[in-house]
């Protein structure tokens, strides 16, 4: 079943050597096309990179050299309104630099991606995003030959698993889902309860085990600015949050 499927997901960081085909990868991209997308705009583009030149620049700009060389195919996905651009300007301009513009972007993508992933995980491949797309964002859009209105959010890496990785234990579910109104106060119970779940996995797991919890992760990783940059490459790219 699709929701057996979908609760199995674990990221797969090692590939065994066997390329996707491109009427494959084509095939995955089709699947994705057919996630929802507000008004229909389909702000979003897949850039298979095949060239192993582009493939060895991607893994330093992104510094998951053993995703890229392991990795059955690649695809870079990208917030894209060149395209919409074009299309509009033959009866009148457009202007896609409000914030409602860049959400509406931000989610087609992420919805085209994720549908991607999932049809690549019926068919028996791992997958991994890789957000580090967004380390060097300028330097990828230079190499992709990305146009102002294009904007890469994150890499998809596709292929045969050569590793197997536990699935991670997610929020109880009732710490995220809410009726009729928000309630904050359960996460004073359900927060630590998660929390020690969280450091038996951790502690547990085949590789990479580290004595943490959910809270201290999170605490670690926005504890401080990342990625400053990003403002100013969307607004060169166009998006400029009005």
């Amino acid at each position: 079943m699709t929701i057996d499927l979908i609760k199995k997901h674990a990221s797969v960081r090692k590939y065994k050597p066997v390329p996707l085909s491109a009427a494959e990868v084509k095939e995955l991209v089709i699947a994705g096309q057919h996630a929802a997308s507000s008004n229909f705009v389909q702000a979003y583009s897949a850039i298979h990179v095949t060239d192993p030149t582009k493939k060895e620049a991607l893994a330093k700009l992104t510094v998951n050299a053993q995703q890229f060389s392991t990795a059955g195919a690649i695809l870079v996905l990208c917030m894209d309104y060149y395209r919409i651009e074009k299309g509009a300007n033959l009866t009148e301009k457009i202007d896609y630099q409000n914030a409602e513009d860049l959400l509406v972007a931000a989610t087609d993508v992420a919805l085209f991606t994720q549908t991607i992933a999932i049809a690549a995980e019926s068919k028996g491949y791992g997958i991994c995003y890789i957000g580090g797309v967004r380390n060097n964002p300028t330097e990828i859009s230079q190499l992709l030959g990305l146009p102002k209105g294009v904007a890469p959010m994150y890499a998809l890496t596709i292929g045969v698993p050569d590793e197997q990785n536990e699935v991670k234990p997610r929020l109880p579910v009732e710490a995220i889902f809410h009726e009729n109104e928000y309630d904050g106060e359960k996460y004073d119970t359900l927060i630590p309860t998660y929390d020690e779940t969280m450091n038996e996995y951790y502690q547990s797991r085949s590789s990479n085990q580290k004595n943490s919890d959910w809270s201290e992760s999170m605490a670690t990783f926005l504890g401080k600015p990342r990625r400053l940059h990003m403002k100013e490459f969307l607004q060169k790219q166009g998006f400029d949050f009005k």
